[in-house]
């Protein structure tokens, strides 16, 4: 997940330090539009899920290498609409070698994450965990993610 982690983030970054510099990629009223990503992701799991049910191989579909790449660097981009909007005007007032200083502290917290993800991962309590339920869990949290991202971005209309 480390790899679809940096190259979902790197994302973010690049929209949020192009948009910075004046550039406008994602109109503000698109941003809620993100949710569709993780929903679809989420639908897509809960669909596999549910026809592999019957499957008795022993091991679910989530102990078969993960997530992918893309799959987790769409997650973390479209789940970080927030954090476009909360870099970009930091980024603009910070400058060019303030943004650098961002990035660069930016890039090593995601190693912090991914590496304590993974520390838990490997603990046999959660990976028993993961491998019992993830295949459920999986889709619930990619479903959450995208209903949360587009009720609180107002794809719905106003919810104040």
């Amino acid at each position: 997940m480390g790899a679809g982690q940096y190259l979902g983030f790197a994302g973010i970054l690049a929209v949020a330090v192009a948009a910075a510099f004046g550039a406008t990629f994602l109109p503000e009223s698109a941003v809620p539009y993100l949710g569709l990503l993780p929903l679809t992701l989420g639908i897509k799991a809960a669909v596999q899920a549910w026809r592999h049910r019957g499957d008795d191989d022993g091991e679910p579909e989530l102990t078969h290498g993960g997530p992918r790449i893309l799959e987790v660097a769409a997650i973390t981009f479209a789940n970080g609409g927030d954090n476009i909007g909360v870099y970009v005007p930091v980024f603009a007032t910070a400058g060019t070698g303030g943004m650098t200083v961002y990035v660069v502290v930016f890039l090593i917290l995601v190693a912090v994450w991914v590496a304590a993800g993974r520390y838990l991962a490997t603990r046999p309590v959660v990976a028993r965990a993961l491998s019992r339920w993830g295949h459920i869990l999986l889709p619930v949290v990619l479903i959450g993610i995208g209903l949360l991202i587009l009720i609180e971005g107002g794809a719905f209309g106003s919810t104040g």
